[in-house]
């Protein structure tokens, strides 16, 4: 008789979960999985498959308003929102059946139930007790809002994603890429809509030129941004909520969207009772292969805190079945990973901000580009692209690549592939442009400005 009921239990049927119980199964481990809500984690069920589709939705007012320059006479837009949410709550529920499927088609045996550790080896589920030779934790994160007075007025993405009707007047609180995204499809649609972000800048932690580009064309299509705003509290007024900031201003809206940041989903989850370790926040502390302090016990995913992007998370969830269960030696690489924001415009980067460039480089060449993407040539529309490459100037290898405007995420990914592979500045000269396109900026870039950073007098 086997020692355990399964070789593997995963907790979580996130992207990170699911992918690592699918692998393992591959290689002959007996596997089970658990998940307390729906298949497929906040990317597929409430994150960025739904919030993408809702960009794309937000982008037909602007494209309607512009199609008459090219030659198209269309009569009067009516958007709803109900339909809206409808129709990608059908796309939501049939990507969760296929996670769900691929599961099955696996031999993963699938418990529709929380699973709470009881010790390294047992997982309580529905009221009974299940053992396995490993743990593999992927339960992900939720939404956090600031503990201030009135907190339990405001939602978070959560329920954004199932909001009855659009609000006319709405406030997104916060200034990373969720606040950013969200502000972006509510005034798309045609909400008045108000970012408050508390710092001096939004998109921290993303290249400085990109996060003031973005806000200054962001103001450009109109949307009403306010930093240094800081919360203090949210009451029911009259026709709406009033937050008052710390400055002593207030704003009345119909809708106050707390978008401040996320936490693990480590709560009630028993990771003392199994002695794993975590930080303060409730993050699971792992090393580069996603194992814990416990031998037996491992995590993926944005439990862990490293970098919270699905793309990621898989990496993690495939690399951990490999190494445990494939016979290999696999850890996830978190060097150079590329990221985009689906604001409006959008943003897309890869590699080092200029200003980690400049902590680690004795010299830099600084390339940038400002300019106005064709389609807007008919339209008037005052928005510009902007593109940088940050490059070693001793070595000329391309450290970083960065864009602001359509199409950002698209072009990036392709060319994150040469910035991976550790590309020169010549190796972008020698390609060929496609044109007329925006992407062949990239490889036409010859003005630059050479930076003597602190580290030449190390």
């Amino acid at each position: 008789m086997a020692e355990f009921d399964y070789d593997l239990f995963v907790i979580g049927g996130g992207s990170g979960g699911v992918r690592a119980a699918r692998i393992a199964a591959g290689h002959g481990a007996r596997v089970a999985i658990a998940e307390e809500y729906r298949f497929g984690g906040t990317c597929v069920i409430r994150g960025c498959v739904p919030k993408k589709l809702l960009v794309y939705a937000s982008h037909f007012r602007e494209e309607h308003a512009e199609a008459a320059h090219y030659g198209w006479d269309v009569g009067p837009a009516h958007f709803s929102w109900p339909r809206l949410i409808a129709n990608k709550d059908r796309e939501i529920a049939r990507l969760e059946g296929l996670y769900r499927k691929g599961q099955e088609s696996a031999g993963v045996a699938i418990f529709d139930s929380r699973a709470v550790l009881a010790d390294p080896h047992t997982v309580h589920v529905t009221g009974r007790k299940v053992t396995a030779g490993k743990i593999l934790i992927a339960t992900g994160g939720h939404p956090w809002k600031p503990q201030i007075p009135g907190a339990e007025l405001m939602i978070t993405s959560d329920e954004a994603f199932h909001l009855e009707d659009l609000p006319p007047r709405i406030l997104v609180l916060g200034g990373g890429y969720i606040a950013v995204e969200f502000a972006g499809i509510f005034h798309g649609m045609g909400a008045r809509t108000t970012l408050a972000y508390r710092g001096e800048q939004i998109l921290r932690g993303f290249d400085d030129d990109v996060r003031h580009h973005l806000h200054g064309e962001l103001q450009k299509g109109h949307l009403d941004i306010r930093l240094q705003a800081d919360p203090v509290s949210v009451e029911r007024v009259t026709g709406g909520l009033k937050t008052v900031f710390a400055d002593g201003s207030t704003m009345e809206t119909d809708l106050v969207m707390a978008a401040t940041g996320r936490r693990p989903n480590t709560s009630g989850l028993g990771l003392d009772a199994a002695g794993v370790a975590h930080d303060a926040d409730g993050a699971v502390k792992v090393d580069a292969y996603s194992r814990t302090n416990v031998p037996s016990v491992f995590a993926v995913g944005d439990v862990t805190n490293r970098i919270a992007l699905t793309p990621v998370a898989i990496r993690e969830g495939h690399a951990f079945a490999d190494t445990e269960f494939g016979g290999m030696d696999r850890k996830a690489d978190h060097d150079c990973v590329p990221s985009a924001v689906f604001s409006q415009p959008s943003v897309g980067g890869v590699g080092l901000t200029e200003a980690e460039a400049r902590q680690r480089f004795a010299r830099l060449d600084i390339y940038r580009s400002t300019f106005t993407p064709m389609k807007n040539t008919l339209t008037g529309m005052a928005q510009k692209t902007l593109m940088k490459l940050i490059v070693d100037a001793d070595s000329d290898r391309v450290l970083g690549c960065h864009m602001v405007g359509p199409d950002a995420a698209e072009i990036v990914q392709g060319l994150a592939i040469a910035v991976k592979m550790g590309a020169t500045k010549a190796d972008f000269d020698a390609t060929v442009a496609i044109h007329p396109s925006a992407a062949e900026e990239f490889v036409t870039m010859r003005n630059k400005e050479t930076v003597t950073t602190a580290q030449a007098a190390d």
